[in-house]
């Protein structure tokens, strides 16, 4: 069975999976790594096991190398880079008169792309942009355009219960929420009480869903069967 070791690249971002090459990798080392956009500066989150080999997706990528003093400092300076190129950006998405919002940036760890994610309403036609952005920075230019709850999971804030955002902190990928899961939990049906900064349904909602089901169905055993 090929042996796998979990990385993520941001804080609360989805876990992808390595071959750890036979490098001693424990939960925490910081990690350069191939990916299909070039070397990426990456965090070990789940420690090397063996998987089945149909559980991997094929080819997998190794581990290059631990990161080393060097490499944090070009961590440290495409970050500087990234809040230049994000106010570049906001200027020339005003002067080319573009209905989009521009709601972060990011430098490829070996500069040989510069990722421009947005929001807009509907399809922006951004290859004017493309160019002149290009023309700016000298290399690769991609534009992605994000929905609202993308947008709220890298701009974080405070959800109405007080705490950091869910998205921003711990979840590594958005999961399904019905506005089933607030009746089954007689919560109000108000958008206002039960909507996120993004507008949309409050993740949480889907925490105690299981729960509240499983509640119902021992207060009426029948409700599982559909029985009067």
């Amino acid at each position: 069975m090929p042996s796998v070791v979990g990385v993520r690249f941001k804080r609360a971002g989805k876990v992808y999976y390595f071959d750890p090459a036979q490098i001693e990798l424990q939960t925490g080392d910081q990690v350069i790594v191939e990916t299909a956009r070039g070397l990426e500066y990456g965090e070990v989150v789940s420690p090397v096991r063996e998987v089945q080999a149909e559980d991997v997706v094929a080819p997998l990528k190794a581990v290059v190398r631990k990161a080393t003093p060097e490499d944090a400092v070009q961590l440290a300076e495409n970050k500087r880079k990234e809040t230049e190129a994000f106010a570049i950006g906001v200027d020339r998405i005003a002067a080319h008169g573009l209905e989009m919002k521009l709601v972060d940036v990011e430098h490829t760890f070996d500069g040989s792309k510069i990722i421009f994610y947005f929001t807009a309403d509907g399809r922006v036609d951004f290859r004017e942009l493309v160019k002149d952005l290009a023309s700016i920075f000298r290399t690769r230019i991609e534009l992605r355009q994000i929905g609202v709850r993308d947008e709220a999971k890298m701009l974080g804030g405070l959800g109405t219960c007080g705490r950091a955002l869910c998205c921003s902190t711990f979840l590594g990928d958005f999961a399904p929420v019905s506005i089933k899961m607030a009746k089954e939990q007689n919560l109000s049906l108000n958008p206002g009480k039960i909507s996120g900064l993004c507008g949309r349904l409050m993740c949480c909602l889907r925490y105690e869903s299981e729960m509240a089901i499983r509640q119902k169905n021992e207060d009426c055993p029948g409700a599982e069967k559909g029985e009067a």
